[in-house]
């Protein structure tokens, strides 16, 4: 009986205490959330501070600083293509003259080699008989109409004379055009005179592979190449998330492992449209030039893309917050007020965010704390 009165006891001490203790529990709850409403005061996108708040706020002054915009990445020195020749024979023939060696200057039309070829012998015939026929069409003309003239000949006889003189013509013509295309002088052509394969650039010979009396097909790989290398292109491949920077930056340095001293100017010549779908990076085109020949076709080279040095406002990457795709700041403007300010931004440098607008150099703006603010109402 003893015990079961104690226990009684015991259990409505218990529930005496739990009761105080929930009391005391939702007073100081209510405490914390008045301490914590009477830390702010908002109006709009205003933000007026006090109490214990003020203390975990730290702020900076937005400045104006000099910011050098670079990319780096690596490239391959390739000739530029309407500088550059492959070689090669319209016609099958073998080697009768060599003229090219290897780091010869040219021009265009510069002699590399001849072939006598049966193939451009037919080709001569089929020329000088056309130029034959358009010949004697032009005599055949010329006839008929002074017949007509004298009442002898007949308008009949004056067309059919004047058709086949515009046939024979077109078709001389067209053989003319044919040789011309291959750099023959057709006023000074010889039947059975060999071909000579002229170069058709101007720049120096920098493969060669032309030997003395062998037989070429019209269809063998090119056998000497010509190439102007004082000015080059640089081919770099830039990430497709890159790409906003290439069009701010308009200048490239070209290093290379052989030349490390040797720092050398380019300039972006061409972007290209398509983004490689293996790599995800898009073609850059940098064009150099390389009088003194350090660049070479083929050559790997490391590609700094920079922007000339210019003022830009920056702030500490902590001091940003984001709302939805929004990035905005708070910006003092009173004691203890600050506004919320939504700002643009550019690229990440380390620890530093580029503001493009919404912030001027001068502005005081929250950069330890602000995450404080974000509970205001």
């Amino acid at each position: 009986m003893k015990t079961t009165i104690t226990k009684k006891h015991s259990h409505l001490i218990r529930i005496l205490i739990i009761s105080i203790l929930s009391l005391s529990l939702m007073g100081c709850h209510t405490k914390v959330d008045e301490e914590i409403t009477e830390d702010f005061t908002q109006k709009g996108d205003t933000i007026q501070v006090q109490g214990k708040v003020k203390s975990q706020l730290k702020t900076y002054t937005v400045l104006k600083q000099a910011h050098h915009l670079e990319l780096i990445t690596s490239g391959i020195v390739k000739a530029i293509p309407n500088l550059y020749a492959e070689i090669g024979s319209p016609f099958s023939g073998r080697v009768s003259a060599v003229h090219l060696k290897l780091g010869m200057k040219t021009k265009s039309g510069t002699p590399l080699y001849e072939l006598i070829s049966p193939e451009f012998i037919d080709t001569q015939k089929l020329y000088f008989q056309a130029k034959t026929a358009y010949q004697n069409a032009r005599l055949i003309l010329k006839r008929q109409q002074d017949l007509k003239q004298h009442g002898v000949g007949t308008d009949k006889d004056v067309e059919e004379a004047r058709a086949q003189y515009e046939i024979t013509e077109k078709e001389y013509q067209n053989t003319s055009a044919s040789l011309r295309f291959f750099n023959v002088d057709t006023e000074k052509l010889v039947l059975g005179q060999p071909l000579i394969i002229r170069s058709p650039i101007g720049g120096e010979v920098i493969s060669n592979d032309i030997v003395l009396g062998q037989y070429i097909k019209s269809d063998d790989l090119p056998l000497a190449k010509v190439a102007e290398l004082n000015t080059v292109w640089v081919v770099g491949m830039v990430k497709e998330q890159n790409l906003n920077l290439i069009n701010k930056l308009d200048l490239a340095e070209i290093t290379t492992i052989a030349f490390p001293d040797d720092k050398i100017k380019g300039t972006i010549y061409h972007i290209d449209e398509i983004v490689n779908e293996d790599t995800r990076s898009v073609q850059i085109l940098i064009e150099c030039r390389n009088p003194d020949r350090l660049l070479k076709p083929g050559m790997y080279v490391n590609v700094n893309f920079t922007k000339k040095a210019s003022d830009a406002v920056f702030i500490p990457a902590k001091s940003l917050l984001q709302y939805n795709d929004q990035s905005y700041v708070f910006l003092a403007i009173g004691k203890d007020k600050y506004l919320r300010r939504y700002v643009e931004t550019g690229i990440t440098d380390k620890d530093q965010v580029q503001i493009l607008s919404g912030l001027q150099a001068g502005d005081n703006i929250i950069s330890e704390g602000a995450f404080y603010l974000l509970n205001a109402k």
